[in-house]
């Protein structure tokens, strides 16, 4: 019997070995959330390198006291990544959700980088 941690990693790597082989010159975009706060990273897998990423950790949203536990902190997030990826010119890219289910947070994350310029 696997525990859930173990369930969410085998979906996870389902996924990403789907997402490689449709992927082709495109750029990954990676979401990691726990229970606190929401993470994202736009990753070539060619080269093994993260182009640009954004976090609910980092000093902008602590100092304006955002939590990263909510929908809206998830929609900045997104934001940021966008502005990030065109800013080093990358426009296309495949989500990776990780294995976590497309609602709530992952879905505003993935509208919000959506309504910031990305292709996917």
């Amino acid at each position: 019997m696997l525990t859930s941690r173990e369930r969410l990693a085998k979906r996870a790597q389902r996924m990403r070995r789907h997402l490689r082989k449709v992927a082709g010159d495109r750029l990954r975009l990676s979401v990691f959330r726990s229970s606190k706060h929401i993470s994202v990273q736009l990753i070539d897998d060619t080269r093994g390198v993260t182009v640009a990423a954004a976090s609910s950790q980092e000093p902008d949203f602590v100092s304006k006291g955002i939590s990263g536990a909510n929908v809206a902190a998830a929609e900045a997030v997104g934001k940021l990544v966008a502005e990030r990826a065109k800013a080093a010119g990358f426009t296309d890219v495949v989500f990776d959700r990780s294995g976590y289910m497309f609602h709530g947070r992952v879905k505003a994350l993935a509208d919000a980088a959506r309504a910031g310029g990305l292709n996917f």
